[in-house]
């Protein structure tokens, strides 16, 4: 499919905020980049600087793809979901939670395992959900799965990935501190002066600021490495340490406490506690180990990134 000499990846869910930004990352270096949409879709400018050259192809999560539009990428990086910010969390909801990451990646894996000895290597997007609620503990990629809904979501997720064979690696994607992501809501809060610890505030969160999300996934698939992956930043944080910084960068309080059993009652019970009230010190552990450094190592660093 590909007939330049470029380096090629095919890329589903790249209308998100992770997809578009890693995208325009490939095609700034030199990639061609195959994305994957579905119907028709209308070229746009990406204003990026490279030489790389930008195709959509369309398929239908669900329905066979054919392989051959996978045949000589580098990778294929498979992000496909539906936010998880959108309550309440529905009975119909969950189910599209579950319809948009389950079935794009079996979809995907399924053609990938049918290209055999000449596949690409295969990255599929997880979470730090996967841990669910272990508080206390340092949690790495040998860490096993919470009882979370977000938790069994995540492990229905790889394993439909998993299907593609032993060439895959599992993207564990800690919350991204970004103002288009994790820090959109918290800086509507905290600009009205309601910013303050949710729930004990002293849980444990993942985060990841969206340039080292970025370059992460993208070390991650060119040193093909598969298994689970923790893309979650190298400093543990509580949840009162992100938003106290949030608020000292914005020069506002951070005073007004929003109790458990009210998020709860507001959110709904297993949105409050996956999202907001869930206790996981996610390590990353295989990316450190396999030499990845931090751009924004730091809460104060990945905060005043998300903010620009």
């Amino acid at each position: 499919m590909n007939s330049s000499h470029n380096p090629h990846v095919v890329l589903s869910g790249a209308s998100g905020m992770i997809g578009s930004a890693l995208c325009d990352s490939f095609l700034a270096d030199g990639y061609d980049v195959t994305m994957l949409v579905r119907g028709q879709s209308s070229e746009r400018d990406r204003n990026v600087k490279g030489s790389g050259e930008l195709s959509r192809i369309p398929w239908q999560p669900g329905e066979a793809l054919d392989p051959e539009v996978l045949r000589g990428a580098e990778a294929v990086i498979c992000l496909n979901g539906a936010t998880i910010g959108k309550l309440p969390w529905t009975r119909a909801y969950r189910r599209e939670l579950y319809d948009s990451r389950v079935i794009p990646a079996l979809t995907i894996a399924q053609a990938v395992r049918a290209l055999g000895e000449n596949a690409p290597f295969l990255a599929c997007a997880s979470a730090t959900g996967y841990y669910g609620h272990i508080p206390n503990v340092q949690l790495t990629e040998h860490s096993p799965a919470g009882d979370t809904f977000l938790a069994r979501l995540c492990v229905l997720w790889e394993r439909a990935a998993a299907t593609a064979g032993q060439n895959v690696g599992f993207l564990r994607t800690a919350p991204v501190l970004d103002q288009n992501g994790m820090l959109a809501p918290m800086m509507l809060l905290t600009k009205f002066g309601l910013g303050g610890p949710l729930g004990p505030g002293t849980q444990s969160w993942g985060w990841i600021s969206l340039e080292d999300e970025v370059r992460a996934i993208r070390y991650i698939v060119e040193r093909r490495i598969t298994g689970p992956v923790n893309i979650s930043g190298p400093e543990p944080a509580t949840a009162n340490a992100i938003g106290k910084e949030l608020a000292s960068q914005m020069n506002r309080p951070f005073w007004f406490p929003a109790p458990s059993f009210l998020l709860k009652a507001v959110l709904g019970a297993d949105p409050a506690q996956s999202l907001i009230l869930t206790d996981a010190a996610v390590h990353p552990e295989r990316l450190l180990n396999a030499g990845f450094e931090f751009r924004h190592p730091t809460i104060p660093e990945a905060v005043a990134a998300g903010m620009v």
